[in-house]
Order: C-alpha cells, then structure tokens, then sequence
C-alpha cells in the first residue's frame, strides 16, 4: 500500500478540561490535509497513546475516518507491550475503517528479537489490515534488528516500518535488503531528507503539522533533482525540527499550532506545557 512520503503524526485535540475535543479534530484535520499531509497515524505517540482511553481511541479512529472520507491513508497507532490487548485494539480499529495499524515495538517488557517477531506475527495474523511496524528504542528500550525486520517483512501484511533509531547503517541495509514493496519510512524529522537520499519512502512526522508544505518542498526538489535546493532547504528546517523536540512531545508542537492559530489544546499529565519562556522561543523561531 502506498502510504505518501510525508505522514503526519497527529496530536490528540483536547478541550478545556482535557477531554477528546471532535469538533477541534476535524479542524485539525482539514488543516493538515491542506498543508502537505499525505496520511495521517493516529493514537500514536504524538496523539498521547498511553492516556487515551480505549474508548476515546475508538472515537477517535472512527471520526477520523469520516472525516477524512478516503481522501489520504488512516493509520491507527494499536500497539501496547501487552500483545493480547494489542489484538484486541487492532481489530477495533479494523471495524472503525481505518487503512492500516501502527504497532510500536513493546515497551518495558524487554523482549528479545524471537519474542519481538513472535509479538508482531501475532498481532498481524489477527487483521487483514497492512502493518507498519514501528521501531522507537528512545522510548521502548528494546530495538528490532535488521534480520527481525527482514523476517516480519515475509508476513504478506507487515508492509511497512517507521524507524526512529537513528542507525543510518542498519537503516540503509534495511532499505537495501527487503523486498521492494515494503517501505521505509524515517521517525526523525531530521533525517527525512537524508533517508529519502538512501532509497527510504518518506518521513512519519511532528513537525509536518507547522512544516509539511516545505517538507514536501524539500522532497519534491530531491526527487527532481534538484539535490543543492533539496539540501539548503534541509538547512533551513532543521532548527525548528529540533526546537519541536526540545521539551516532551507533544507540548512544543500543540504550542506551535497554537501560535499559527490551531488551538489542539493543552497535554495530559504526566506531560506538562510549555512554560512561558519556552512558549516564548518558539514563537521567534516559528517567526524566523
């Protein structure tokens, strides 16, 4: 399945009291579409995965989908370090509409790769929906080699992998060595560019939801050949990809889409905004 090159991984509206805000999401939604998104992954880390409730994540699946009304790719984030409740939540979200699963590589447990590629044939035997894996040892610990990887890919329906370790050598023999309809895409903002030189698909982002416009910029310049633009582009971005990042995701980016007029609300504990300072910042950079 052919997810786009720049996926936007969306934040999580929510109201004055920290409840799931719909009508916010819609807005949300139509904004990203119109600004460079080519799919959306929702209920994922951005979206603040750990604090959603089951039920709000299958209101949020089903409303996305409505609302996106087959316009791009709806991903869902269905991945736990429980692989039962995993099941569970992608067949959920496989009767809510949604195109495929993201599933994260299991926090906390510290599973070994025989455990890891038993958690994710699993999972994937249990849908008929196309898997992205989603390989993240910042956050989970453990991390999914290049041979586990090549392994799951032989699964008909695990097509896919966002990679956010930052190993570009693993990641280009990856590229290099699995079969040619399964993707790559970056988990780093900052190595979109230097990934889609590699051979990878594209980039599953934060940034793209202040940013998409220029990021497809970036990646179209490349593709056409236009590698010196492709690069100063590059350049220019990167500032603002890091300055997303300096304070837990996703404070800094709910702040940002404020300050350009999108309100998605504030974050859930243990997440805390933005202080005043920082608010501050982040303004000038937006501004630059």
């Amino acid at each position: 399945m052919d997810f786009g090159r720049v996926l936007t991984a969306m934040v999580t509206p929510f109201d004055s009291r920290g409840s799931l805000d719909l009508e916010k999401t819609t807005k949300l939604i139509e904004y990203l579409i119109a600004n460079g998104t080519d799919g959306l992954v929702i209920t994922g880390t951005t979206g603040e995965s750990p604090t959603l409730t089951r039920n709000e994540k299958r209101e949020l699946w089903e409303h996305t989908v409505k609302v996106v009304n087959k316009r791009i790719p709806v991903i869902a984030g269905t991945g736990c370090n429980d692989t039962n409740s995993s099941v569970e939540l992608t067949k959920e979200a496989e009767a809510s509409g949604v195109d495929a699963v993201m599933l994260v590589t299991p926090y906390y447990n510290k599973p070994d790769q025989r455990g890891l590629f038993e958690h994710f044939k699993t999972i994937a035997a249990a849908t008929n929906l196309p898997v992205m894996l989603y390989n993240i040892p910042g956050r989970s610990v453990v991390s999914l080699t290049k041979e586990t990887v090549l392994a799951l890919a032989e699964i008909d329906n695990i097509v896919s992998i966002k990679d956010a370790s930052g190993d570009m050598d693993t990641i280009s023999k990856l590229i290099e060595d699995s079969p040619d309809d399964f993707s790559v895409y970056s988990g780093e903002d900052s190595l979109t560019l230097p990934i889609r030189a590699i051979g990878g698909d594209g980039i599953v982002s934060v940034a793209s939801h202040i940013i998409g416009k220029e990021m497809q910029e970036m990646l179209d310049k490349f593709d056409q050949g236009e590698v010196k633009s492709a690069s100063n582009l590059h350049r220019q971005l990167v500032p603002l990809m890091n300055e997303l990042f300096l304070f837990p995701s996703p404070a800094p980016v709910k702040a940002a889409l404020k300050l350009k007029g999108i309100d998605t609300g504030g974050v859930r504990l243990p997440l805390v905004p933005l202080s005043v300072d920082a608010c501050k910042r982040l303004s000038a950079m937006l501004h630059q």
